[in-house]
């Protein structure tokens, strides 16, 4: 297959909240990996003068994290500044088949700062489902320096080190339902 329009079904597609997944991750301190989410999103796939088109949208105040204090500072001017950028989008410019995966090339924009990126990942299905209609999963994943997002905030560790790294590894798990 050389092509996205070979292994992407036509029609249009929603994602499931409730069977699919919007997170990051970024090292913590250089011994772990701080892990969290978004609970407010939806991307939709469609099929536009007969391209691939995927698109999607998180809400920032939707960050899930597993302290309160933190979801506060992510909230804050030093992050997201959720109350002037309350959306992080993504709008794909390319959807293609490459060896045994898929590649979306698009446009993220976090905190009215729009860079391209480019995720990699698997697609599988169409599958008939329970009662009626079809779902298809799509798995990406791409790596993003937090800086180019103007996500600037840090802090010395005693060591000398940061307390977070620079890259941001995000992950999307989604399971889409045809709208037909």
């Amino acid at each position: 297959m050389t092509t996205a329009e070979a292994i992407l079904p036509t029609g249009n597609w929603k994602s499931d909240p409730v069977h699919s997944s919007v997170g990051f991750s970024v090292k913590h301190m250089g011994a772990g990996t701080f892990r969290g989410s978004f609970d407010d999103y939806g991307v939709s796939l469609s099929e536009v003068d007969g391209a691939a088109r995927l698109t999607g949208s998180a809400r920032v105040e939707s960050v899930d994290v597993k302290d309160e204090n933190l979801k506060g500072h992510l909230l804050s001017p030093e992050f997201f500044d959720a109350e002037r950028h309350p959306e992080i989008s993504f709008v794909a410019r390319d959807v293609r088949a490459e060896s045994d995966g898929i590649v979306v090339e698009g446009d993220l924009a976090v905190k009215g700062i729009s860079k391209t990126v480019e995720a990699l990942g698997s697609i599988s299905g169409p599958v008939e489902a329970l009662g009626g209609g079809q779902r298809i999963g799509v798995d990406l994943e791409t790596v993003v320096d937090r800086h180019d997002f103007g996500l600037d905030w840090n802090a010395d560790l005693p060591d000398g080190g940061k307390v977070l790294g620079d890259d941001v590894t995000l992950t999307v798990h989604l399971e889409l339902a045809s709208e037909e």
